[in-house]
């Protein structure tokens, strides 16, 4: 320890003389360095977490309140395993719609399914779902019922459209392979099930699946019909893809939003349907199908809750600002 020259009292600042050793007033020895060094250290101004300010602290120094604000997993989201287990269903649903839309073209590929019974099946299960729609969604807005004259004004004019592009449709790829066409139908169903929105949205404002997600959908429906024996079998499939794909997701978010146990109901449907409609196609795939969704459905949430003891977000004054956003509420609102 270096030597120090203890001139004046750290108590009340006495200046010693030459020949005093103890202070008149409070009687602090002059020979006590190690009290003098603490008393110093004592009088310090209390360090700050500023960078810009010169502070009486080496460069180095860490003071015990550095830490003293941090936070570990601030946002631990505890996980039940059965909740997780219904939310996953949203993601069964989408492969077994896949699964069902592919059944149905090798039906229609195959002549083992007419077109004019898909066509008459998918109206008929479009417009079920449509007034299903129609009379839950006329109970929370009751402004929706000037909208069905559009809407069917809407459906015929884009079916008839649909129907005189068949032709088009079905020589689009004539001159390109088989095998071409399958590896890129499936590329892009894989897309479609990558990219597809899973949330559930709001019950009175349920939006569209996302753009990519159902472009990929219609673009593999339409190379795939442009492998059928007719223009009939083509309008068959292409009318059936945009039901299926960009109309019966919207179907199936409203009903997530509904209740659970419709979503459950739904998703088993789903299942056994897309399993019975393969089980005359390939038994090796009806069991590739089960076992993928039987992993994704309760071992993956599984997996989720016992990956979260591993995580580890730390979070502290030193993060960036985030701005917090009130709402204001409006005179509408009121």
């Amino acid at each position: 320890m270096a030597n120090i020259s203890i001139n004046f009292c750290p108590a009340d600042g006495y200046q010693f003389r030459a020949d005093e050793g103890i202070c008149i007033h409070c009687g602090f020895n002059r020979a006590n360095k190690v009290l003098a060094q603490n008393h110093n250290v004592n009088n310090k101004n209390p360090w700050r977490k500023l960078l810009w300010v010169k502070q009486e602290y080496p460069d180095n120094h860490v003071d015990s309140s550095f830490l003293e604000e941090l936070q570990k997993n601030a946002n631990l989201r505890t996980y039940d395993y059965w909740t997780v287990v219904m939310e996953s269903g949203v993601i069964s649903q989408h492969i077994s719609s896949i699964v069902i839309f592919i059944a149905v073209f090798i039906y229609l590929y195959l002549d083992m399914l007419s077109a004019q019974n898909l066509i008459v099946i998918g109206t008929i299960f479009t417009s079920i779902g449509y007034i299903f729609w129609d009379l839950s969604i006329l109970k929370t807005d009751p402004s929706y019922e000037y909208t069905r004259r559009q809407t069917a004004k809407g459906a015929i004019l884009f079916f008839a459209t649909l129907l005189g592009l068949s032709p088009i449709l079905k020589t689009l790829t004539k001159d390109t392979s088989s095998d071409t066409i399958w590896a890129l139908t499936v590329i892009l169903f894989l897309a479609n099930m990558l990219f597809h929105d899973y949330g559930s949205g709001n019950r009175t404002n349920i939006k569209f699946p996302g753009s990519l997600s159902t472009n990929a959908a219609i673009f593999a429906s339409v190379l795939l019909a442009s492998r059928l024996p007719s223009n009939s079998h083509v309008f068959g499939l292409m009318s059936f893809a945009v039901e299926w794909f960009a109309l019966f997701p919207i179907f199936r978010r409203y009903t997530k939003s509904l209740s659970a146990n419709f979503n459950v109901a739904l998703t088993c449907l789903l299942f056994f349907l897309a399993t019975a409609l393969f089980l005359r196609i390939s038994k090796a795939i009806v069991i590739l199908y089960i076992f993928g969704n039987t992993f994704i459905t309760f071992c993956c949430p599984f997996w989720l809750i016992w990956i979260q003891k591993y995580k580890n977000e730390i979070h502290g004054p030193w993060d960036e600002a985030r701005p917090k956003l009130q709402h204001t509420r409006s005179a509408a609102d009121e």
